[in-house]
């Protein structure tokens, strides 16, 4: 039984149709091209969102984690304003305070008498006195710890003796 085309039919069909119970090879073509684009544009907005992070910890700067958390924020939030803020800071080099910090308490630890970096927890002992350091520097004052009870009684009896 030869099938008859209606008359309104044109004598070819397009590639794209196909017959039934064939596969339909452009859906499967434009599925995966879906697919792969999809997946495609979720990578490059990823990173893009990660970009401020990558410039700032390649540097090794102390701004880092205030630079990783705008790029979260902007990134669960869709403000762009702290992507943005983030982007700046990330090419903004401060100074490293810390270091100089550092320097400063292990002065102080010292002036204290005690061990730098011990972790003496900051509360200096009661009895500590303030004491000038000699003439020429009677504007600084230095930190002592106090002299001990029996070395003090020792030394008020030899100066009686004397």
């Amino acid at each position: 039984m030869a099938e008859q085309l209606h008359s309104a039919a044109t004598p070819h069909l397009p590639m794209f149709i196909t017959a039934p119970g064939e596969t339909d090879v452009l859906m499967v073509i434009m599925a995966v091209f879906l697919g792969v684009s999809v997946v495609g544009f979720g990578v490059f907005y990823f990173r893009l969102h990660a970009l401020p992070e990558h410039i700032a910890h390649k540097g090794q700067k102390v701004q880092f984690e205030i630079v990783a958390l705008l790029a979260l924020i902007s990134l669960f939030t869709h403000m762009h304003i702290f992507w943005i803020a983030g982007l700046l800071l990330a090419f903004i080099e401060l100074p490293d305070f810390t270091g100089f910090l550092g320097r400063i308490a292990g002065s102080v630890e010292r002036m204290a008498g005690l061990k730098p970096g011990a972790g003496a927890d900051g509360v200096p002992p009661r009895n500590m006195q303030m004491q000038a350091v000699d003439a020429g520097h009677a504007d600084s004052p230095v930190i002592t710890p106090p002299k001990p009870v029996r070395a003090a009684a020792a030394s008020t009896k030899e100066a009686d003796h004397a």
